[in-house]
């Protein structure tokens, strides 16, 4: 915890140094509810009600990035699934922004932050040869998760992940975010036509989020053993 929670600090340095802090996650089951009936709006002595009965459309999952010393949300990417292959595209879109900089990933330990793609990007990406690299599930770098992990680690790569401990994504910023959007725009008082809908307007609140309501986090927390 203290590890990450230095790579925060030093951020804005970082960043001056073409070196970004991303912090990534994925937000999934996101519900593309509309309401039932037509809210019944405020008047004198009356709040606003919203009939609690909505309409399910489907769902959609959002794979974020967050700039750490800037702010931005970096190449969002809204799809359907969550697997491996989405997860590498949104990697590949992030560094894509600055191609040639280095990256440093915060993420949690999920299988697909650990998957062999990912470990075949960094390597090309790092000019790493990737015969040497082994195969999955066999020998070497690609063996398993655990070697896997290590090698996505090394910060001598062009591009490096950074995981949280067991039970710690509350450390990983983007989570910050997502009560950002769950409450400005995920909220009961929200009601989507369709996920292309829904899919629409997360894509322009994070616009407008870039535009104008982007800042760092002021991070204070620093590792330290919290007292319950």
């Amino acid at each position: 915890m203290e590890s990450i929670c230095n790579i925060y600090l030093a951020a804005e340095k970082l960043e001056e140094e073409n070196i970004h802090v991303i912090s990534t996650d994925e937000k999934t089951g996101i519900q593309a509810k509309e309401h039932a009936n037509p809210k019944k709006l405020m008047q004198p002595g009356k709040p606003e009600f919203i009939d609690p009965e909505y309409i399910r459309h489907g769902t959609i999952c959002l794979i974020a990035s967050r700039n750490v010393a800037t702010g931005d949300v970096v190449a969002p990417y809204l799809n359907p699934t969550r697997k491996e292959e989405d997860f590498l595209h949104h990697v590949e879109n992030v560094v894509q922004c600055n191609p040639g900089d280095k990256h440093i990933f915060i993420v949690d330990n999920l299988n697909i932050h650990k998957s062999e793609s990912l470990v075949k990007l960094t390597a090309s990406l790092s000019g790493i040869d990737e015969s040497t690299l082994g195969k999955k599930g066999s020998k070497g770098i690609l063996k398993n998760m655990d070697s896997r992990a290590t090698f996505l680690q090394d910060m001598s790569h062009q591009i490096v992940f950074i995981y949280t401990p067991k039970h710690c994504s509350w450390l990983n910023q983007i989570e910050c975010w997502f009560s950002i959007l769950s409450r400005r725009l995920l909220n009961k008082r929200s009601s989507f036509l369709s996920v292309e809908d829904l899919k629409n307007k997360i894509s322009e609140f994070i616009d407008f989020y870039n535009k104008y309501l982007k800042k760092p986090f002021q991070w204070n927390y620093s590792g330290k053993l919290l007292k319950v």
